[in-house]
């Protein structure tokens, strides 16, 4: 029976970056914060794994250096569609790491600077009354709380759904690989993008050297398959450039992960309510490679203007304004990109504008006026021996 508090002064509901990166920094100010997370220990999420500079820069600050754990170094961007292949340098420098890792390593820092993290426990419902709010928990129990981050990614809390995002047709998967040799080699230091009639995903090496397949697809192209062996075998089919990169190769799991609805192109606008973070806040299509920096951007953000005094009402407007215009272009592109035309007509213009692609991976960033800066890097472990000094 885990010992769950009646009562926090700050609940974070999700344990997942943005979760973890609100925490710490209100627990580094000296906030009382509970996360709950509704996984038991350590694993993996569908997810593109790219951390962008935005990203690598708010995991120092929260004492997480990626490259500690493993991460591999991505300098290049190579598409491809059918037998055709891009290939540029991406304008800045970026790292791969799996989401196993690094959630652990930000809730161990979040658990390190004093916060209380609770796992195993999901929220089932949420209720505010009287300037309170009130979570009934998956175990029965109920805990009370001044103020709730809502930090569930992309599966909603009922009675908090999302609104309708502008791309909500498309469903995720993710599966490691472990490569060949030689195709390890031709992988290391790029991070692929492919496209096929219906999707596109990414492909990059992670820590171990083990690939990391992502995809989405439209709903109405999986409708055409009866399982993922059959996807994938036409996807491989179509784009000749994945299949030699497969070749050799073998899934390290069993199934892939899987997750659906993917609200492209949401971004949150709620005045009443929690304070939303991560892909609870906005949800940018995952070509861009800006998710993981966006969800520590929203946990910033949010511990930053909860401490200036502000409401859940001033950080959804200030973060909309923030992110509105790289939102709009990633999922316009999105859109076209699932599209039987796009996917024909990528590669053919790309090749005819080469800085397009480099455009586009810096367009569709945080602005950089907007990141929030810190003072210092956050140490949690000397931090906390200093306040225990005191």
């Amino acid at each position: 029976m885990r010992d769950v508090p009646q009562f926090a002064d700050h609940l974070v509901i999700g344990g997942g970056p943005a979760g973890a990166m609100v925490a710490l920094r209100l627990a580094a100010a000296g906030r009382q914060v509970v996360i709950l997370e509704k996984e038991h220990g350590p694993h993996h999420k569908v997810c593109g794994e790219f951390l962008s500079p935005e990203a690598v820069g708010y995991l120092k600050q929260a004492g997480v250096d990626p490259l500690a754990l493993g991460a591999t170094v991505i300098r290049k961007l190579r598409l491809s569609a059918g037998n055709k292949v891009v290939e540029t340098p991406l304008p800045f420098e970026a790292l791969s790491l799996s989401r196993r890792a690094l959630d652990e390593a930000l809730l161990r820092s979040a658990e390190e600077m004093g916060c209380r993290v609770i796992r195993g426990i999901a929220v089932e419902t949420l209720a505010g009354k009287d300037d309170v709010w009130h979570a009934s928990l998956g175990n029965g129990e109920c805990m009370s709380a001044k103020t709730i981050f809502l930090a569930t990614g992309k599966h909603n809390l009922r009675g908090f759904d999302r609104a309708p995002a502008r791309q909500g047709d498309l469903i995720g998967f993710k599966l490691h690989w472990q490569l060949a040799p030689a195709q390890t080699k031709n992988l290391r230091g790029r991070m692929e993008l492919f496209l096929f009639d219906g999707g596109y995903g990414s492909f990059s090496l992670v820590e171990n050297s083990v690939a990391n397949l992502c995809l989405v697809v439209r709903r109405t192209t999986l409708r055409g398959y009866a399982a993922w062996p059959e996807l994938l075998a036409a996807i491989l089919k179509e784009n000749s450039h994945l299949s030699s990169m497969l070749e050799g190769g073998a899934p390290l799991w069993r199934r892939p992960l899987a997750i659906s609805p993917i609200p492209y192109g949401y971004l949150a606008r709620d005045a009443r309510g929690p304070w939303r973070l991560g892909d609870q806040a906005a949800v940018i299509p995952s070509f861009t490679g800006d998710g993981i920096s966006i969800a520590l951007h929203t946990g910033a953000l949010a511990a930053q203007m909860f401490q200036a005094g502000k409401s859940a009402a001033d950080y959804h407007r200030l973060l909309h304004n923030q992110l509105r215009r790289a939102m709009s272009l990633a999922t316009r592109l999105s859109q076209a990109a699932v599209t039987r035309l796009g996917c024909a007509a990528a590669l053919p213009a790309l090749s005819l504008f080469p800085n397009a692609m480099q455009w586009i991976a810096a367009s569709t960033r945080i602005p950089q006026s907007s990141l929030v800066p810190v003072e210092d890097v956050f140490v949690p472990s000397e931090r906390r021996c200093l306040s225990e000094a005191r």
